[in-house]
């Protein structure tokens, strides 16, 4: 659903969606930063609460070799913790990851900069610590950053040549598997006992979501979890995506994560890396995981399919492409009752790309009487359907294009 765009959006717009901006931007209405007070309620201690704390542990990297950080956010006595992945673009060879290729490579490609959560914290809806809207507010948070150039889930050191020969090569790090594995190991001695485990993020971050989703669950072994993958979904490879994925196997090491991390299911994913969706809602047959995303996705669409495809496939032919993976994707969700999708068609902010980013408006299924924020209290609700939804009503300057 097509939504006005707020004062604020405009200034931080761009930089959320691929995370290509400096995030002192942040305009000047963002939220109160919290109470910084050490609390003695129960639980554990901590430096602080309701205020964003930077992590810097010993051997993480981003692709630059700079130390990698990520941020926490504590309530007093909370047992519900949020993990949200940053979105960003993706890269493979030097233009993409030296920053020359722009907001369509790599984000941070020159390291994390130590005021990007105050961007962050007001750019998503479900980071907002001080909104009674959100349904995570009493929620612990993590924040994990994204500058490694592979959707969180690399594990290989590349050197890449400049094709212009003017630059020496660059050497980088596609370690997003290890700073995850890091931050779960963090996360262990920080929530000892967890009751409620939601991961999410959105673009590179919600498929860093699901590619982490199980690592994630059974280190921290929640009483329950839950999946949020906004705008990142991984389409069986036997689709249109089927290039992409060969690509990123290569480029990241992708077969050597699942091999060492996942060994019971490796053989299937990597054959197949869509099968993480089946596999996952067989393995925790009680969490709750949803996929959500736009019918006219514009962002992650292309990724998907323009450096793949010769000619170069044109808007139409990019929608025709999605939807054919769209409904390859909801036949393995709907033959699981742990799986569901939420679909909208279409909202003009960020080409239809990402529902989890700055506002909740536009993200309506009117038909269904739902918004992203109506669904996710659902989700989070045991006792409530889990169910799949996707808009028929079209919508928007490019909706005659969709097939």
């Amino acid at each position: 659903m097509e939504a006005s765009m707020p004062r604020a959006v405009s200034a931080i717009l761009a930089c959320l969606a691929l995370a290509a901006c400096d995030p002192g931007s942040a305009p000047p209405d963002a939220e109160p930063p919290g109470d910084a007070a050490v609390s003695t309620d129960a639980g554990p201690e901590r430096p602080a609460y309701r205020r964003w704390l930077k992590v810097e542990l010993p051997g993480t990297v981003c692709g630059n070799g700079s130390q990698y950080k990520f941020w926490v956010n504590y309530i007093p006595g909370a047992t519900d913790t949020l993990v949200y992945f940053e979105a960003g673009g993706a890269c493979w060879d030097y233009p993409s990851c030296s920053g020359a290729e722009g907001i369509r490579g790599a984000a941070h490609p020159d390291g994390i900069e130590d005021d990007l959560i105050d961007l962050w914290a007001l750019g998503s809806p479900l980071l907002r610590r001080n909104r009674t809207e959100n349904p995570l507010a009493t929620w612990n948070m993590v924040f994990v950053p994204y500058c490694t150039g592979d959707v969180h889930i690399g594990r290989r050191d590349a050197v890449y040549e400049d094709p212009t020969g003017e630059n020496p090569p660059l050497e980088w790090h596609h370690r997003g598997y290890d700073n995850v594995q890091a931050v779960a190991g963090w996360m262990e001695e920080q929530f000892p006992e967890l009751d409620r485990l939601l991961v999410s993020g959105c673009s590179a971050g919600g498929a860093g979501a699901i590619n982490n989703y199980y690592f994630l669950r059974t280190r921290l072994e929640p009483e329950r979890g839950y999946l949020l993958n906004d705008s990142g979904p991984i389409f069986p490879s036997d689709s249109n995506s089927a290039a992409l994925h060969e690509r990123i196997r290569e480029a990241w090491d992708v077969d050597g994560v699942l091999a060492d991390g996942l060994p019971p299911f490796a053989d299937e994913i990597i054959g197949d890396l869509g099968a993480i969706n089946s596999v996952l809602a067989e393995q925790f047959p009680r969490d709750r995981l949803v996929t959500t995303f736009f019918r006219l996705d514009y962002d992650y669409s292309l990724y998907s399919y323009e450096r793949f495809y010769e000619p170069t496939p044109d808007r139409e032919e990019i929608y025709r492409r999605w939807w054919e993976d769209t409904q390859a994707l909801t036949t393995v969700y709907d033959a699981h009752d742990n799986l569901a999708y939420y679909i909208p068609f279409y909202r003009e902010l960020n080409n239809s790309h990402c529902l989890t980013l700055v506002e909740w408006a536009g993200t309506e299924i009117e038909e269904d009487g739902l918004d992203l924020q109506s669904y996710l209290q659902a989700l989070l609700d045991d006792d409530a359907p889990l169910t799949s939804h996707l808009e028929e009503a079209r919508e928007g300057p490019h909706a005659d294009l969709a097939p």
